[in-house]
């Protein structure tokens, strides 16, 4: 008998609470994420922030062949880009480098980072905060042009340039 009584006592009290505090069943859906996780959509962006990244991902520099210094005619293309990188720090770029389709896959993944690296410290020393870019090689796997002449050679030694949004 003292089992019941302590039973339903425990079920009156466990119902008093319930009531008192409610279990609501309506689910309010905000609508919202947390701002470490919300995607931003491009149509969301400033026009200038749009510029920006129409800016930096626009331009590639070239390379000669078996070469991974910037030739100054890029010079001025990438002060522009690092003046954007240094205006909108919410923006980060990755720098793909590529290599035309000579030399063995082990030698054009190696000159594919040196002309990657080579444009990365060039956006250091003009301020580019180092946790705002990286490098990525490519070698000969992304061709931008097919073909096996100087033409097609010459626009596959390359960097591009990809923009992103950090939240």
């Amino acid at each position: 008998m003292y089992i019941l009584k302590r039973f339903g006592l425990m079920f009156a009290l466990m119902f008093v609470l319930a009531a008192g505090f409610g279990c609501s069943s309506k689910t309010v859906d905000t609508g919202t994420v947390p701002p470490e996780e919300t995607p931003v959509a491009t149509d969301e962006l400033e026009a200038a922030e749009k510029n920006a990244i129409a800016t930096i991902t626009d331009g590639k520099v070239y390379f000669a062949f078996d070469r991974y210094d910037i030739a100054p005619e890029y010079k001025a293309m990438l002060n522009e880009k690092a003046e954007l990188l240094k205006q909108f720090p919410n923006l980060f770029v990755r720098i793909e480098g590529n290599c035309d389709d000579r030399g063995t896959q082990e030698y054009n993944l190696a000159l594919g980072e040196r002309r990657a690296r080579a444009v990365y410290e060039y956006l250091l020393a003009l301020g580019v905060p180092a946790d705002q870019m990286d490098t990525i090689s490519f070698g000969k796997e992304r061709p931008a042009v097919l073909g096996n002449n100087e033409e097609a050679w010459a626009q596959n030694r390359r960097d591009e340039f990809v923009v992103t949004v950090k939240n």
